[in-house]
């Protein structure tokens, strides 16, 4: 029997859904047999060693966030020589830097949004982009500290909203997609009906904040081009296990559209409105077959 650790909560700003996470992960492994431990790391070196002692045979990462989807964690595991679920040091380190992935993608010929990195003073005089554009962190994740400025908004963005140094994008009109990629297939094209006015963070996690539709109902073509992008965003940065391309897809002008990517999630949510889940399940893959699939599939680069 595999003794599990399952890392959950951690210091970011993600940390409720991290536990939330990580709960039904533990849960669904136990139910498959396993011995399962939970330990929610401190923001200390030799305390989150010393509660990986005795070593456990896998541990399943289900942290968001800094500190644990950004290549620290799997740095330290790395090191402990532990197997661990999800990508490695580099490719996470690169996925939570948006404006660095973006330039692999740009370099592996895939379709990005235009934008660039610009201080806190470019920001609020709103001198980089004529609106609508969208100011988000470079290594944040689930829309922590997203905003999109419209044409017409009578708001500005003020000092404490914003941090030093943020990527500033083109707004790409259209529709929300995702593509969840297990090892070397793509799980489907899943749209996003925000319920709000878009998927902020509220609407990724709270009961009936979005809708996904799965298959989207997207021109074929686009459908196919979209797992396309996925998979090879997926390889760019040299992911492994389980991630999530998030893409606009613009059909403003018919279809089919321009498809854009903006980022790859290389620990994509395991709660109860999360989009992997979903993506599973349209292809007869439990909860419980997703998780034990991460499992056995761990590794390192010890």
């Amino acid at each position: 029997m595999k003794r599990i650790a399952v890392l959950m909560g951690g210091w970011s700003a993600e940390r409720e859904v991290s536990l939330s996470s990580g709960r039904g992960v533990a849960e669904a492994l136990r139910g498959r047999g396993y011995d399962v431990v939970e330990i929610d790391p401190p923001r200390d070196v030799p305390a989150l060693v010393a509660a990986l002692t005795p070593k456990p045979d896998v541990v399943f990462n289900a942290l968001h966030g800094r500190g644990g989807e950004d290549g620290h964690v799997q740095a330290i595991l790395d090191l402990l020589g532990i197997p661990y679920t999800h990508s490695g040091l580099l490719a996470s380190a690169l996925a939570m830097d948006k404006h660095l992935a973006k330039a692999v993608f740009r370099a592996a010929g895939l379709p990005v949004a235009d934008g660039r990195i610009a201080n806190r003073d470019e920001i609020v005089a709103g001198a980089v982009y004529p609106a609508p554009y969208v100011v988000k962190p470079i290594n944040e994740g689930s829309s922590v500290g997203v905003i999109i400025v419209r044409p017409g908004e009578n708001r500005s963005i003020a000092h404490h909203e914003i941090q030093e140094r943020m990527l500033v994008e083109r707004f790409i009109p259209g529709r929300e997609l995702t593509v969840a990629v297990m090892g070397d297939r793509a799980l489907g094209v899943i749209e996003i009906l925000a319920q709000g006015t878009w998927y902020d963070y509220e609407a990724k996690y709270a009961a009936g904040g979005s809708q996904h539709v799965i298959p989207a109902a997207i021109h074929p073509q686009a459908y196919e081009r979209a797992m396309a992008i996925a998979l090879e965003a997926h390889g760019a940065l040299g992911c492994r296990g389980i991630t999530r391309a998030d893409l606009r897809y613009d059909d403003t002008q018919g279809e089919p559209g321009q498809l854009y990517l903006l980022e790859i999630n290389t620990q994509p949510g395991m709660t109860p409105t999360s989009l992997v889940p979903d993506a599973g399940r349209h292809f007869g893959i439990s909860y419980a077959d997703l998780v034990t699939w991460m499992v056995e599939n761990a590794t390192c680069d010890a």
